[in-house]
């Protein structure tokens, strides 16, 4: 780590908008894979703080992804958008040798990412990669809350605005998922979860608008299947908790993810913890850093025995 344990920001124009992302350990460039890191849907680059120390002096990028984060604010119209703004990033700052680690909607866009840019990519790590049963697919607006009645989404009503960050650890500190996550992760999540506001105090840096557009435009990707299959290199899907059979409501604790996109791939193992939650690498740090690492090995093994 750098002596003060603090990673350099960068800010890339890419696709018409501004995003940000942070590096440690620049001087470990080009010695060995370069894990870069894409967060979850209302989250940013630094909720992956506490699993990154724990990498070493390896070199890890981590992003935030569009609308999220110190990236620009912009309302989501399609999923195809986070995977072709990684490429573009990795492209701009000539990254190759990536090792592409997702969680849910970061992992969906890790999956585009590396089928559109083969070549800079010899693996990706997926915890619950938010990819569905392609029969829920279809439609630039379709997602898990397409159907509310005043075509809004409840999230969009989430409070945006905080006095200061003691406000903000104060109000969901107590709430789940909030009380299960690690207090490092979670203070990294308030911390850098929010902006200063026009008018005093500070507010989301994923707005709630941007957010609930997520959810909404979450089934417009139909590709995503044609680019799990065109990836030829090792990948590991992570799975959480089944949700409840004929459960009416989604809960966002529980695997949103299909159980048969293992076969989608043709280099893919999964493992699934069926006690555990969707938010697992919040929860427990030290065990999802550990397995990252451990699929390190396997792809650089994959590669020697390949002769890439």
């Amino acid at each position: 780590m750098r002596p003060d344990d603090t990673p350099i920001e960068h800010r890339i124009q890419a696709n018409d908008i501004e995003l940000a992302c942070f590096e440690w350990n620049p001087n470990a460039r080009g010695r060995g894979p370069t894990f870069v890191m894409a967060h979850a849907t209302g989250f940013h680059a630094r909720c992956w703080d506490e699993i990154i120390r724990r990498f070493g002096d390896r070199h890890v990028l981590s992003v935030d992804l569009r609308g999220h984060g110190r990236s620009t604010s912009v309302e989501i119209e399609h999923w195809k958008n986070f995977g072709e703004d990684l490429v573009a990033l990795i492209d701009a700052l000539e990254i190759d040798s990536v090792l592409g680690v997702g969680h849910s909607m970061g992992a969906h866009a890790m999956v585009d990412a590396a089928a559109h840019a083969p070549e800079r990519f010899c693996g990706l790590y997926l915890f619950d990669p938010v990819i569905g049963d392609p029969k829920t697919y279809g439609g630039d607006r379709a997602g898990h809350f397409a159907g509310f009645a005043d075509g809004g989404h409840p999230i969009a009503r989430r409070r945006a605005h905080f006095d200061s960050l003691a406000e903000m650890i104060e109000r969901f500190e107590n709430r789940p998922p909030y009380c299960h996550f690690d207090p490092a992760v979670f203070r990294a999540y308030c911390e850098y979860g929010l902006l200063p506001a026009e008018k005093g105090g500070y507010e989301l840096a994923c707005p709630p608008k941007v957010e609930a557009s997520v959810y909404m435009t979450s089934r417009s990707n139909t590709g995503i299947f044609e680019s799990a299959r065109s990836f030829e290199s090792p990948v590991l899907i992570v799975r959480a908790q089944l949700p409840p059979a004929h459960q009416e409501t989604f809960d966002f604790s529980v695997s949103p993810t299909w159980p048969g996109l293992v076969d989608e791939f043709p280099d893919a193992r999964e493992i699934h913890f069926p006690e555990a939650s969707h938010f697992m690498p919040f929860e427990d740090p030290t065990a999802i850093a550990a397995q990252i690492l451990e699929h390190c090995d396997i792809v650089l093994g994959a590669s020697i025995d390949s002769g890439r």
